[in-house]
């Protein structure tokens, strides 16, 4: 999703957490070791992982098909596919989640901890939009993003794989407050549209071309999806389920993290219904 699809969105605030005692010694702290970090940060091997077989998510012959058989481009298509197999896995899985935050709008953030002790997060929500509406906004136009969120400052697509599979580098916006502070994310971004439903899933990747940048620490976002179904046959209505799986980096204390990510995913669906709207009354 849309790693833009997030990740989207490290620059929260919580005012709240400055009333907790002790808390300035605690952000002094964590930026002198973010400057360490990024004085210190390398780059990660990356090793390419045989697919698995996932029946909640089968690739079509021209996910692959669609683009000359080179083995660069094989790469990301393989690596965009291994990223949704492996969130949808997550998805599938029923035990372990704990709803975290409840809207009265109907939206829903659960929990579930995974090995490593790192939580991933699931929103699930109803949008006034269609699939292919979403699609468009979240895949199709993904570099006009932050024109409508502010939580991202840039995203650009690197490489264009076919028509479904897209490498991209994005940077989350610096704001007032930010205890998280400013990411940057490499990623392969694929999608495959099955019957009615829409996925939309994302991985990190690491290429010698493009290393981390000079003042950025590189967060890994992934493996995630976005879930688009339409709520019957007629409906310009949408149901998404949102998988954020992502590890910031740096040197940020957990409880300040398993924060900012779930109100990541409310300010990005408030973002987007904002964008929504405006596109409705101007249509």
């Amino acid at each position: 999703m849309l790693p833009a699809v997030v990740k989207l969105c490290c620059g929260i605030s919580y005012p709240h957490l400055r009333s907790m005692a002790g808390l300035q010694r605690t952000v002094v702290a964590v930026i002198g070791q973010e400057i360490t970090h990024l004085q210190r940060s390398e780059q990660i091997q990356h090793h390419m992982r045989k697919l698995v077989g996932l029946n909640y998510y089968e690739p079509k012959p021209e996910d692959v098909k669609s683009v000359p058989a080179k083995e660069d481009q094989l790469f990301y298509i393989q690596q965009g596919q291994e990223g949704m197999r492996k969130a949808l896995n997550i998805l599938e899985e029923k035990d372990g989640w704990k709803i975290e935050i409840t809207q009265s709008n109907g939206d829903v953030i659960s929990s579930k901890v995974m090995p490593g002790a790192r939580k991933v997060f699931r929103l699930e929500a109803v949008l006034e939009a269609s699939p292919d509406e979403l699609y468009n906004l979240l895949f199709v136009r993904l570099e006009e993003m932050p024109q409508w969120n502010p939580s991202i400052q840039h995203i650009k697509v690197l490489k264009h794989v076919g028509p479904e599979t897209i490498v991209t580098h994005e940077v989350s916006s610096e704001t007032a407050g930010n205890l998280i502070g400013q990411r940057d994310f490499l990623s392969v971004r694929h999608s495959s549209k099955q019957k009615s439903c829409i996925y939309l899933g994302g991985a990190t990747i690491q290429l010698e071309s493009f290393p981390p940048q000079a003042g950025f620490v590189r967060a890994e976002d992934g493996p995630t999806c976005i879930i688009i179904k339409p709520l019957d046959k007629n409906s310009r209505r949408s149901h998404i389920t949102w998988l954020l799986n992502m590890d910031v980096k740096g040197w940020l204390p957990k409880s300040i993290v398993n924060q900012a990510l779930p109100q990541a995913q409310l300010d990005f669906t408030r973002h987007l219904r904002r964008r929504l709207t405006a596109s409705a009354t101007l249509g």
